[in-house]
C-alpha cells in the first residue's frame, strides 16, 4: 500500500478506483487491481 499526500492523482489512474473513508484514514481502492491501493498521511 502507498502513502500519499494527495489522493487526486491515485484516483485518476483507473476508472474503477474508489475513495473510502475507513478509522480516519482515506483510502483509495480498487478491486480489479489491489495493487493500486492506495492511503492518504
Amino acid at each position: 500500500m502507498r502513502v500519499r499526500n494527495s489522493l487526486k492523482s491515485a484516483k485518476v489512474r483507473d476508472k474503477n478506483c474508489r475513495i473510502v473513508r475507513r478509522k480516519g484514514r482515506v483510502l483509495v481502492i480498487n478491486k480489479k487491481n489491489p495493487r493500486l491501493k492506495t492511503r492518504q498521511g
